[in-house]
């Protein structure tokens, strides 16, 4: 009986949380996958288990690099990133965060049993701190420093 299905009864549960903890784009993620689930939209799970990753790290880059692109960060406010400590920290902070979530997406590829373990404290992260779910791979980052190499 479909109505029993666990996966539904668990992305119902997160969205559930989602809602509670009053996180839209958690609640509005799970139940667009609810749906794509319920219909036969779940034909395209593939394509998102193989590109969504990829597409929602695109939409973020253009998120951050949109500033630059339409002049609200200038040329005097990257020149002066390198005089100062605080924005001298803030690329050092960047450069290792970016380190972590590649040896995240590694760690998550190469060894997919931790990734169910890293989704659910990403989720509890999102609905119950206010995080966003950029998590999974910076966390399976420090995992890898834990447990070692990938």
């Amino acid at each position: 009986m479909a109505f029993l299905d666990p996966t539904l009864l668990i992305l119902l549960v997160l969205a559930t949380l989602g809602i509670f903890s009053h996180n839209m784009p958690l609640t509005w993620a799970i139940l667009t996958l609810f749906i794509v689930r319920i219909t036969p939209m779940s034909q395209f799970f593939p394509w998102i288990e193989k590109y969504a990753l990829t597409l929602g790290i695109l939409i973020l880059t253009i998120g951050m690099i949109a500033p630059i692109a339409s002049g609200k960060i200038n040329v005097n406010d990257i020149t002066h990133s390198f005089l100062h400590w605080k924005p001298l920290l803030a690329i050092v902070v960047g450069v290792v965060v970016s380190y972590l979530g590649g040896r995240g997406v590694s760690l998550m590829t190469n060894q997919p049993s931790v990734v169910a373990g890293l989704l659910v404290g990403t989720v509890l992260g999102v609905a119950l701190f206010k995080g966003i779910p950029v998590g999974p791979l910076v966390a399976a980052g420090l995992l890898s420093l834990l447990i070692g190499k990938q």
